[in-house]
């Protein structure tokens, strides 16, 4: 037998079968053309950041608006968890509702608006992997960005920072390099080869805690999806995590793909949380 034939009896998937399954990938679909920031979008990137402060912080009431218009007097500075969106952008409402259960916790965040590019590159799966790369370079130029602001902000403790983000968002949070976060969280991303990546890139500093929370059945990056590109996926970052003493993977059984407001998702994130960034 040879050892490709091997694999396939390991996996009990025919190559015929896997051959089948591939074939019913549906057809996908690409709109807009731009993938670069130029200078001024690089600016509306996070001025229209979606900012959410909590009451200690402003004093009164929560803050929740774009960075641009943030109240510059503030009572004290918060830890801060910088947030990745998804391909459904900013309008996705389930953002905001994390965001203010982060407020409740005492932590600040601020979500980079990325289709403040004008013309911004959108799609339905499944793409060309270029295609797709070409948009995860833009989301990890976002970062930086980011960072910086935070840096700046008069309500931000930038030496407590976590990296979040959510679906196209988070291969950002697992390849970017910098050392500036205290933490990641890793929400519907797998870390693994298939049809999203050329390859996953996996670049998390290795003494830095990290959680992946994933649907067991995610219906884009787990075996669940027939058109997944890769049929040695377990469907989550453990492989790509495993030399990492401080990361957690948290699978969750029937979750849908957005599922960062699901009790069983909070509940290891408000642990992570209270854990890295001592709120």
């Amino acid at each position: 037998m040879t050892l490709k034939n091997w694999i396939w009896a390991l996996l009990a998937v025919t190559p015929l079968a896997w051959a089948q399954a591939q074939a019913q990938a549906p057809a996908g679909e690409v709109k807009g053309t731009a993938v670069v920031h130029t200078a001024e979008s690089a600016r509306a990137v996070m001025e229209k950041a979606a900012l959410v402060l909590p009451a200690r912080v402003t004093g009164g009431a929560v803050y929740v608006g774009p960075l641009k218009d943030a109240p510059t007097q503030v009572r004290q500075r918060a830890p801060v968890v910088v947030f990745m969106h998804g391909s459904s952008g900013l309008a996705l409402k389930a953002i905001g509702e994390w965001q203010l259960w982060l407020a409740e916790l005492g932590i600040a965040s601020v979500a980079p608006d990325s289709f403040a590019l004008p013309d911004r590159l959108t799609y339905k799966s499944p793409i060309a992997v270029e295609t797709y790369e070409r948009v995860h370079a833009l989301r990890l130029s976002e970062v930086p960005l980011a960072v910086a602001a935070v840096r700046a902000a008069p309500w931000a403790d930038p030496a407590r920072m976590v990296l979040a983000g959510t679906s196209e968002g988070a291969p950002a949070v697992a390849r970017y390099r910098g050392a500036e976060f205290a933490g990641r969280i890793i929400f519907s991303w797998s870390c693994e080869d298939n049809y999203f990546v050329r390859t996953h890139d996996t670049a998390i500093p290795a003494d830095r805690p990290v959680l992946n929370v994933i649907s067991l059945t995610d219906p884009f990056f787990s075996p669940a999806n027939s058109w997944l590109g890769n049929p040695a996926a377990r469907g989550h970052c453990g492989t790509a995590l495993k030399d990492h003493k401080q990361a957690s993977v948290v699978l969750i059984p029937g979750a849908p793909h957005t599922l960062i407001n699901l009790p069983a998702a909070r509940q290891p994130v408000e642990g992570f949380l209270r854990d890295v960034l001592k709120p």
